[in-house]
């Protein structure tokens, strides 16, 4: 039996040398990219004669072509969407479905421009048990601060003793203030309710900012009363409902956030939710948090704890607008969903706009600041494409690594809203009967 030839040992492969390796990579493809785009063809690089395609007839008598000088090829990256995040530049919306884009956005940019209404911002705070709040935030600050210090004098706490005040208001909010509304009780006899469709706001209502109403009807049939819910958009109006949907939810808690001195975005997502995210100063970055879910610093819960696929998420502050999407869509092949409402260069053209609406009476101070962020938020963003594309390439099993990571962490399903509601919208994980399903009501 002929000797066989040893195999080479296998090498161990390192997540943070290909992370290196494929960030060295990516920006040599955009400066070949960009280089290209710039340098201009040369008559003699292009044939006026159509290149022949050989075929299994003409092969014998085709002459044979000039030889080409040797080439080296790059190393092939793998099929990633994501990849396309080439730089772009921006360009202004020219169709009817890119300008239909955009004017929704910017209306809906003006949403977090009430949360600086100082007005409500009193109104706000008288409701919030200012004691319990701040005495949970310097519990926890205090037992953070004794971890850190029990690691080495150098060891920082996780979280910021403002960051702990936002957790503290988190609870409070998900278990005692607010209620999540299925359908509604009867008003008459508190029976359950039936949904019958969407009916026209009244002008106390649309004052209010609901512009739309669900209307229920009683199903006992001995009362058989009508009972609406308007979906109120005016946050004053929430501090004495006390309740609602997601979109309530989110408006209520992003204006109780800034009353105690958060700064706040209110995060919209094409798919139907809306969540907040508050800026962290202990960790310079913001921080996903969703008081329906009563979740924090948990961006990859939609994706891939309730199965959900997402084309858009936008964050909007009282400093601009944001494409976040990266955040929350680790795996754009995987989670997903067409990105076909405008071009990319259009949308970064939207959120370049927004931002110079928002910061034109900004000082100068607060422009640096807030540009400063800007680009280091992008540096964060694209290191999520970054480590996706190392771990595609090489499967790595990051297990070992720190839960603030999560690729190998077990994510919960949805838990606000009734079961049948959360499968309709696609968001009950495994048990959805499709993640494409498009939700039938509004968020």
């Amino acid at each position: 039996m002929a000797d066989q030839d040893p195999q080479p040992p296998s090498r161990h492969l390192n997540p943070h040398e290909l992370t290196q390796q494929f960030e060295q990579l990516l920006r040599t493809r955009r400066l070949n990219a960009l280089s290209d785009r710039g340098r201009p063809r040369h008559p003699a690089q292009t044939s006026p004669y159509p290149t022949p395609t050989p075929s299994r007839q003409s092969s014998h008598h085709a002459p044979n072509p000039p030889p080409r000088p040797a080439q080296h090829n790059s190393p092939a990256l793998p099929s990633y969407s994501s990849l396309r995040n080439m730089p772009k530049v921006p360009s202004p919306p020219q169709d009817d479905r890119s300008l239909r884009f955009r004017n929704l956005l910017v209306s809906l940019s003006f949403k977090p421009t009430h949360y600086e209404n100082p007005g409500l911002l009193d109104e706000a705070l008288a409701v919030i048990p200012l004691d319990r709040i701040y005495g949970e935030a310097e519990d926890e600050s205090q037992l953070l601060q004794a971890q850190a210090a029990s690691i080495g004098p150098n060891a920082k706490p996780e979280w910021g003793y403002q960051d702990c005040v936002i957790r503290a208001l988190l609870r409070w909010f998900k278990r005692i203030f607010f209620s999540f509304v299925n359908n509604p009780p009867c008003p008459v006899c508190a029976a359950p309710t039936v949904a019958l469709g969407m009916t026209t706001p009244t002008p106390e209502e649309k004052a209010r900012s609901a512009t739309r109403v669900e209307l229920y009807r009683c199903s006992a049939s001995h009362c058989r009363a009508f009972e609406r819910f308007p979906r109120y958009g005016d946050v004053w109006t929430l501090l004495q409902t006390r309740r609602g949907r997601c979109g309530e939810w989110a408006d209520c808690f992003s204006m109780l956030c800034r009353a105690v001195g958060g700064r706040v975005r209110w995060v919209w997502n094409a798919e139907d939710h809306v969540w907040t995210e508050v800026y962290s100063e202990q960790q310079k970055r913001w921080i996903h948090v969703d008081a329906c879910e009563e979740a924090w610093d948990n961006p990859r819960l939609y994706t891939e704890g309730w199965g959900k696929k997402m084309s858009y998420c936008i964050a909007f502050s009282s400093e601009g607008a944001t494409d976040v999407t990266r955040r929350y869509v680790r795996d754009a092949g995987k989670h997903g969903a067409d990105r076909n409402r405008c071009p990319e260069e259009v949308l970064v053209w939207i959120t370049d706009e927004i931002k110079k609406l928002r910061r034109e009476n900004s000082s100068k101070e607060d422009r640096r600041r807030v540009i400063y962020e800007d680009h280091r938020e992008e540096k964060e963003l694209r290191g999520y494409v970054v480590r996706a594309l190392a771990a595609e390439i090489g499967r790595i099993n990051l297990s070992g690594q720190p839960t603030t990571s999560g690729e190998e962490q077990k994510l919960p399903e949805r838990v606000s809203g009734a079961q049948e509601w959360r499968e309709v919208r696609g968001e009950a994980g495994n048990r959805s009967p499709s993640h494409d399903h498009p939700p039938r009501e509004g968020h």
